[in-house]
């Protein structure tokens, strides 16, 4: 969880990163059953503008918590995408979707589909990025630039190589993992969309 100081601060971090890609929102929340079961208040918090993404696996709680997010969205200027569920996404008009890496492919058939929606993918790897951008996703958010509780058994890439793989990557890049106030000058200069994150943008609580 992060203070209001350290996320006033990512924030602004993200829109300087953001200049390539100002039709992109800098920032985007992801959402997580384990880490983030309740997403709500994290998602008031958000500054007009950034983005959600709706991963919960268990079809459920997406739908219900996608009919709560939905109007929060709405009044707050936010863009929201649904994970891996293209139906959900059309059912309750969100501005998009997200895939997983091993679903990438569907991204250039809703591409075709839904040409206004804002399609993003996610990616381990250089290879991973450059199919990404050939599906015609919009952004690619790229894991991880630093050690993340998300994949504690996956190797961070490190900030040089992470920097390495945007600044050659055929899509605009969203850094993804172990993103914080303190680390994130680390990415400075690369050209990215923006941030993506889970803690970092969770309202500590006791603040």
């Amino acid at each position: 969880m992060a203070s209001v100081l350290s996320r006033a601060k990512l924030a602004r971090a993200a829109r300087m990163l953001n200049v390539t890609y100002p039709r992109l929102p800098p920032i985007i929340l992801m959402t997580d059953e384990r880490r983030l079961p309740d997403p709500i208040a994290a998602i008031c918090a958000l500054p007009r503008g950034a983005a959600v993404i709706l991963r919960h696996t268990d079809a459920g709680t997406r739908a219900n918590l996608a009919a709560r997010i939905v109007p929060i969205a709405q009044s707050r200027g936010l863009v929201l995408l649904i994970a891996n569920d293209a139906v959900l996404a059309a059912r309750m008009r969100c501005d998009g979707i997200h895939f997983s890496e091993s679903r990438v492919p569907e991204a250039a058939h809703w591409k075709v589909r839904r040409p206004s929606w804002l399609i993003t993918a996610a990616a381990h790897s250089a290879r991973a990025v450059a199919r990404a951008a050939a599906c015609g996703v919009d952004a690619v958010l790229l894991s991880a630039p630093f050690a993340t509780q998300s994949h504690m058994e996956r190797p961070a890439l490190g900030a040089a190589r992470f920097r390495l793989i945007a600044q050659s990557a055929a899509a605009p890049v969203y850094a993804l993992g172990g993103i914080r106030a303190r680390n994130v000058n680390a990415l400075a200069g690369t050209r990215l969309a923006g941030i993506a994150a889970i803690e970092a943008l969770t309202p500590d609580q006791s603040s």
